[in-house]
């Protein structure tokens, strides 16, 4: 994983380490790491939570999935917020903000990416994909 030579340590040619590549990285794509030896998916992690494995190659994600917890925030910010953790097609969870109403936002909704990186939070932004009002009816 190292190479040390002489008194200076350099990451060694070719390991990721967990490192996202930089060149994979867009404003309309969220990028997450997969690890090469058991397969689990991960956003923005040092080792796989799994194996503690450190060979983890960059992937792009669809942008497609489900919100497994949604909480409306009323804390540093002159409006109330949502904050919602989302699971990815790919198998990963993100946090991020779900646009919609905050009442009509709900576990099990499916999303979609509209944005990677919101330009104040600098967190993933998604739009709900079906009726946002059908907890109304």
């Amino acid at each position: 994983m190292y190479h040390h030579s002489g008194s200076v340590a350099r990451q060694a040619a070719g390991s990721g380490a967990g490192l996202l590549d930089p060149v994979a990285s867009d404003s309309e794509s969220i990028v997450f790491q997969r690890c090469t030896w058991c397969g689990t998916a991960m956003y923005h992690r040092l080792l796989c939570p799994v194996c503690q494995g450190s060979d983890l190659r960059t992937e792009r994600s669809e942008g497609v999935g489900t919100v497994r917890h949604a909480t409306i925030v009323h804390r540093n910010t002159p409006a109330a917020r949502n904050v919602s953790l989302v699971e990815l097609a790919e198998g990963f969870v993100v946090r991020g903000r779900v646009m919609g109403p905050l009442i009509g936002i709900h576990s099990g909704d499916r999303v979609r990416l509209s944005t990677a990186k919101d330009p104040v939070r600098g967190e993933p932004v998604f739009q709900l994909v079906d009726e946002p009002y059908r907890a109304w009816t």
